[in-house]
């Protein structure tokens, strides 16, 4: 595990290469990152290994670091989403992910119709009442706990790894909604009864219903960052 000292370096440099503060084609002297940072060489070359298995840097031998272009990065990274979501590319990333999710997410809700264990659609009901309850408040943060809990599980209720490996995206992509004031300051209602009625679908086992339902979903989700994409950031 890396240590404290290179997730700091790690987050500080990769940020800026991905913000463009640091532009593709530049490139950088271990030394330099050394004297920028402060920490010690073995640190900084931890953190250019975890940059370079994401695709965000190469070291090369007699010319040092060079800042790749993001045509080479590792897009699924959870760094890079997060990093993207960060920086002025947030409403093309929200984009992008929520194309992800409109093909990810029917499939998983059908899978967990059929494949659901009896803890974990309770886990997925749950969620779908609690964020009925603070949507009505409204909580944004503790709507935003509960909605990362239903489609994490759901996803991972889906009894697909690969499908419950990509959670994390969804996460970023709702936290980040919340955290950049790109929530309404009330939860949409329709979302959240469709949230409910696929709870109830998952609970006795209709895929299709599921599957229809969370498409609804993602649907309206993806129209709702289309309408922010087309409208400059704040």
């Amino acid at each position: 595990m890396a240590s404290a000292l290179t997730l700091k370096v790690l987050d500080e440099i990769g940020r800026d290469i991905v913000a463009g503060t640091i532009p593709a084609g530049s490139v950088l002297l271990l030394d330099d990152l050394i004297e920028r940072t402060g920490v010690s060489r073995t640190v900084a070359r931890d953190a250019v290994k975890v940059l370079e298995a994401q695709g965000l840097v190469l070291p090369r031998r007699h010319v040092g670091i060079e800042v790749l272009g993001a045509e080479r990065w590792d897009h699924l990274s959870e760094n890079v989403v997060r990093w993207r979501l960060d920086s002025p590319q947030r409403l093309d990333v929200l984009h992008e992910i929520s194309q992800v999710r409109s093909s990810i997410e029917p499939l998983a809700a059908g899978l967990a119709a059929a494949n659901a264990t009896a803890e974990q659609r309770q886990v997925i009901d749950e969620a779908a009442l609690g964020m009925q309850h603070t949507g009505a408040i409204p909580d944004l943060e503790a709507y935003l706990a509960h909605d990362i809990v239903f489609h994490r599980t759901l996803l991972q209720a889906s009894g697909n790894p690969m499908l419950a490996s990509l959670a994390y995206l969804v996460e970023r992509v709702l936290d980040a909604r919340t955290h950049h004031h790109l929530m309404p300051e009330r939860p949409n209602e329709e979302a959240i009864r469709l949230h409910r009625r696929v709870a109830e679908a998952i609970a006795v086992g209709d895929a299709a219903a599921a599957r229809a339902r969370m498409r609804a979903i993602v649907t309206e989700a993806v129209d709702a960052v289309d309408e922010m994409v087309s409208e400059p950031l704040s």
